[in-house]
């Protein structure tokens, strides 16, 4: 979409990111239950590069 192509340009340009905690998919259920404990601090992001080892 244009108008998301341009926000991302514009967060570029102005050195403008956000705050993750970045985990490997195996670690999605845990990535499911922390925020049962409030033991979130940033939002969640997993990686999924692992799992080309499974293809």
């Amino acid at each position: 979409m244009p108008a998301t192509d341009a926000s991302l340009d514009f967060c570029a340009a102005h050195d403008n990111s956000a705050d993750i905690e970045l985990l490997p998919s195996s670690q999605v259920n845990e990535a499911l239950e922390r925020p049962r404990r409030n033991d979130v601090r940033y939002p969640f992001v997993l990686d999924m590069a692992d799992l080309a080892d499974l293809a």
